[in-house]
């Protein structure tokens, strides 16, 4: 029975390094992190980062200024537009959920992903944090698993934790993620146009 757990465990963790792996080739990033959305792979570069002050665009998914309600991030909405990407001001983080494309990383950058409906490689669920900081890779790797160290076949093998959180990208979404962007890299088509956002700073959050 220890053998058969053993083999799927590995098995898991194989098809999450792959996805990985394959995400770090077309994008230039020396390090890839998939989480389960990008909105967490958000909210672990500042925790990571203990950013407490940023600007950015207005024109955003709710789930980020309401992430920064959950830090207790002091944020201030601006009138930047965007089509890919945008950038947390003063900060290395950025919001790529609509953004897919070959050598796209900028070094000493966490740029985060999203793979869910209707972006560059629609895996219905899905995020990545790309990076190249091996101490943070590995921290981030930690976090976004409960704070489990992978080297442990048992988490209850593991007798220090640090405070992490259940953000993992499961294996049977890296397995078809994995697949997705084998094809979408095939098709060569890697510009998109997208309707912007509606502007957040008509909505009060509370």
């Amino acid at each position: 029975m220890n053998k058969i757990k053993n083999g799927q465990k590995k098995f898991m963790t194989e098809s999450v390094k792959q996805f990985e792996d394959e995400l770090s080739k077309f994008t230039g990033a020396p390090y890839v992190v998939t989480t389960d959305c990008c909105t967490h792979a958000i909210e672990l570069c500042f925790r990571l980062l203990h950013i407490r002050r940023c600007k950015f665009s207005a024109y955003t998914y709710i789930s980020v200024p309401m992430t920064m309600k959950l830090l207790g991030v002091d944020y201030e909405l601006t009138d930047t537009t965007w089509q890919e990407e945008y950038h947390f001001s003063a900060t290395p983080v950025w919001d790529s959920a609509r953004c897919l494309k070959p050598g796209m990383y900028r070094p000493d950058q966490y740029q985060c992903l999203s793979f869910g409906h209707s972006k560059p490689l629609d895996n219905v669920r899905g995020g990545a944090i790309l990076l190249d900081n091996k101490e943070h890779y590995k921290q981030l790797k930690m976090m976004s698993y409960d704070g489990r160290d992978q080297t442990h076949d048992r988490w209850i093998d593991q007798k220090v934790y640090r405070q992490g959180f259940h953000y993992m990208m499961r294996y049977e979404e890296c397995e078809s993620a994995t697949l997705l962007l084998a094809n979408y890299i095939s098709s060569g088509n890697f510009e998109h146009n997208y309707k912007p956002y509606p502007d957040l700073r008509d909505i009060e959050i509370r």
